[in-house]
Parts: structure tokens; sequence; C-alpha cells
């Protein structure tokens, strides 16, 4: 009823757990970018259908499966290797799909992150994303954080889905995102990350991630976004109630937002005419 698209990237560590999530499906589909470690090769052990495409941007990559693999089934879970669907997510996304209401394309899930073996609860600033879409019915937009546009009403499903964003540790947590903040400084240097800024849009747009993107754009618009960024995690969302683990990850998404503003400077500054 459900078939299952898995990106990866060098993902032998997380791939197997991740497959052992999804033994009520029979139609899994790995989307590989080039793996040089053993992801392919555990993916076809397990019975999931391979195949492998260049890495061009994060949001070409995820439109490159959804638009070309031969997905069994009219619905398909979108997830990376370090996510897994609880035992009641799969359970309701099975039944959901057999009772989908005329008009629902896609449904919209809650993740939690984890670090150090807690939920970042209070820590996580967007908790909830698309996964489960009509084939057909979805398309990626931006280049990296990337966004899926959804033509017909969206859904939503109670059941949490688990990340696990530090299972190769923060080094990799860290490397992954110093690659991000140089994507979203080159954003912000064309005005792409600040097209969407409405404060109309930020406070009443109904769809979560249209109102998600529109706060986000005026963010970047801010002076001392990473000092804002801290205080708005720890104080007003209460990441400080996470432990140890919620105030380590503000500080993470603080450095992160401190990188994409002094690498868009660095390109201000090479972009700019010398006399």
């Amino acid at each position: 009823m459900i078939s299952v698209l898995i990106l990866t990237r060098n993902e032998e560590q997380d791939l197997p757990g991740c497959l052992a999530s999804f033994t009520w499906s029979d139609d899994i589909h790995v989307s590989d970018s080039e793996s040089t470690d053993r992801t392919r090769e555990i993916a076809r052990a397990a019975g999931a259908h391979v195949t492998t495409h260049s890495f061009d941007n994060y949001a070409a990559q995820r439109n490159a499966a959804l638009d070309t693999l031969p997905f069994k089934h009219d619905w398909v879970f979108i997830l990376d290797a370090d996510e897994r669907p609880t035992p009641h997510l799969s359970e309701e996304m099975q039944f959901a799909v057999t009772a989908t209401p005329d008009g629902v394309a896609a449904y919209r899930i809650r993740r939690r992150d984890f670090l150090w073996n807690t939920w970042l609860k209070h820590a996580q600033i967007s908790p909830f994303y698309i996964r489960l879409v009509r084939r057909g019915c979805a398309h990626y937009v931006r280049t990296v954080n990337e966004a899926l546009e959804v033509t017909g009403a969206i859904s939503d499903l109670s059941a949490p889905l688990d990340h696990y964003p530090f299972s190769k540790g923060i080094a990799h947590w860290v490397d992954k995102h110093n690659v991000y903040s140089t994507m979203e400084a080159q954003l912000l240097l064309t005005g792409h990350a600040t097209e969407d800024a409405s404060f109309h849009a930020a406070l009443f747009e109904k769809d979560f991630h249209k109102r998600r993107t529109a706060q986000k754009a005026i963010f970047y618009l801010l002076p001392g976004r990473p000092v804002l960024k801290w205080l708005y995690m720890v104080v007003w969302r209460r990441a400080i109630l996470d432990g140890a683990a919620g105030i380590t990850y503000a500080t993470l998404q603080s450095i992160y937002e401190y990188l994409i503003e002094v690498k868009r400077k660095e390109l201000l500054f090479t972009h700019k005419p010398r006399h």
C-alpha cells in the first residue's frame, strides 16, 4: 500500500536500522548519491531497489527520485537513513492511505529529534514535516533545507517519526552543517532566502510550512541572528528543559547561524569591486 523512499550518501551505519523499520512494505527504494562505503550493498542485501544519482542539490536529488523511480504504490513515504518510523506511525500510515478522503495529497508528520538519547522536545524548532505523499502531487524547492510543495490538501498524522541527527557524532553534524551554511550564505547573497519575507504570512498563514518559510525569511533580515537564535531556543522555546542536550543543541544551532552570516560577509567581500 505504501512505497518507501530512502535518500542515502555513505549510510552504512544507519541504513540497516532504517531498513529494519519497514518489514511491512514490499516496495523499498534507496536513492543513493554515489556512496563510497557499503550503503548500496547493504540495501540490496535487504531486498531494496537501489538506484544511483549524482548529487546536484538536496531538492533536485529528491525530485529526481520522486519523478523517475518505478514506485509500486500510489503513496510514497520519504525519509533519510537516520530516521525511524515508530510502530504506531507505521500502523497509522497504512490505515490512513486506505481511508484517505478525496483531495488529500499528503500527510504531515511530527518528527522527534534526539541528542544523547534525549528527545529535544523543547529545543527542536521545526517538528512538523510532510513525508507521506501521493505520487505526482509533491515537488521539492530550495537547494538546501529543502521544502516540499504539495498540489492538494494536506492532513496530519499523530504518531511520531524519530530522527537521530547525531548518530554519527557531533563532528559529523558540524561537517554537514558547514556545507549547509555555505549554501545558505549563497542563497542570502542572491536574495532568494529572504524573498518570502512577509509579516502577514508569518503570523496568519494557515499552512505551517508557508508560515515557517515566511518566519525564516524575516529572521534572515534581523541583526545579531546567532544570539537571537540562542535566546529564542533557550528562553522562549525552553530548551533548558531538555537539559544538557537542549543547551548543547541550541548552542550548535547558534554557531550554524554565525557561520551563515560570516560566510555571507566573506562572499560580499569577495564579490566587492576593487579599485
